[in-house]
């Protein structure tokens, strides 16, 4: 009898791994979670490959052919800024409160050459092996991203540039220098110190330019002393020169330059492209 017992018993244990394996095996089939799309793209420009994402918004009633505005952002890549900004313009447009826009994310591959002009300064030299390439990176947008993304998308003829830090000293850059290249500019806690702040000693020759243009500046600073002051510094010459490019400066004391991002992007996004009222019944 306790032969028999036992039998089962070691029958029962050596079954229900057996049971449990069997179990494992048979999970549910996952399927891709997609969100957008990705290309690359030779540039001469740049003498490299570059990847770009794109995301189109999808809020209700809205066509899949109707032309889009276009929002280019550096650090756009997956692993970079790319997802959380896609999240905010996916419910911003969602619930009404930005227009839809297209998202093009450009990925890195040298941030520190790409988004800085040249500098004699020691110190700025040090931060990368090359830098001083935001010239050839503004050739790339322009000639050869820019074409790329009109043939194959439907879009309109406005278009905006968002960058943070080094990203936000392009925006500016770009803004003084070929203001007519984009016609919104988002600049987050931009790195202003670079080159002793040459960029922003000379802003005030290069504002009737940009004002003529009539581009639209969004700028927005986190509580580090040295990038709230620099970003004051501007939004005060661009008020007294340009009023009508500083559509909003937005200190933000409460935030660090590594947690400005979100928020900063979420206030500029709303503020420069607010979704119109519901049309009357």
């Amino acid at each position: 009898m306790r032969l028999i017992v036992l039998s089962l018993l070691l029958s029962a244990v050596s079954a229900a791994p057996l049971m449990a394996a069997e179990s494992a095996a048979e999970p549910a089939v996952a399927s891709p979670l997609a969100i957008g799309e990705t290309f690359t793209i030779e540039s001469k420009a740049l003498g490299e490959t570059r990847r770009i994402n794109v995301y189109r918004p999808k809020p209700w009633g809205l066509d899949s052919k109707t032309p889009l505005p276009v929002i280019y952002m550096p650090d756009g890549g997956i692993g970079e800024d790319f997802l959380h900004v896609a999240g905010l313009v996916q419910v911003l447009t969602g619930n009404g409160s930005m227009r839809p826009f297209l998202l093009v994310g450009i990925e890195n591959t040298e941030r520190r050459r790409d988004m800085t002009g040249p500098s004699n300064v020691a110190e700025d030299r040090k931060i990368a092996p090359r830098i001083g390439g935001s010239a050839a990176y503004r050739d790339f947008l322009r000639d050869e991203l820019m074409p790329q993304v009109r043939q194959r998308y439907p879009t309109t003829d406005e278009r905006a540039l968002i960058g943070e830090s080094l990203a936000g000293l392009f925006v500016v850059e770009t803004l003084l220098q070929e203001p007519t290249l984009f016609n919104s500019y988002i600049a987050l806690d931009p790195s202003l110190w670079w080159n002793r702040s040459a960029l922003l000693s000379g802003a005030g020759k290069q504002l009737p330019s940009v004002a003529r243009s009539g581009a639209r500046l969004f700028l927005a600073s986190s509580g580090q002393p040295e990038l709230a002051a620099s970003s004051a510094r501007l939004a005060a010459v661009m008020q007294q020169a340009s009023p009508a490019t500083l559509v909003k400066y937005q200190p933000l004391p409460e935030e660090t330059h590594a947690t400005i991002y979100h928020p900063a992007a979420l206030q500029a996004l709303r503020t420069l492209f607010p979704a119109p009222p519901p049309a009357s019944p």
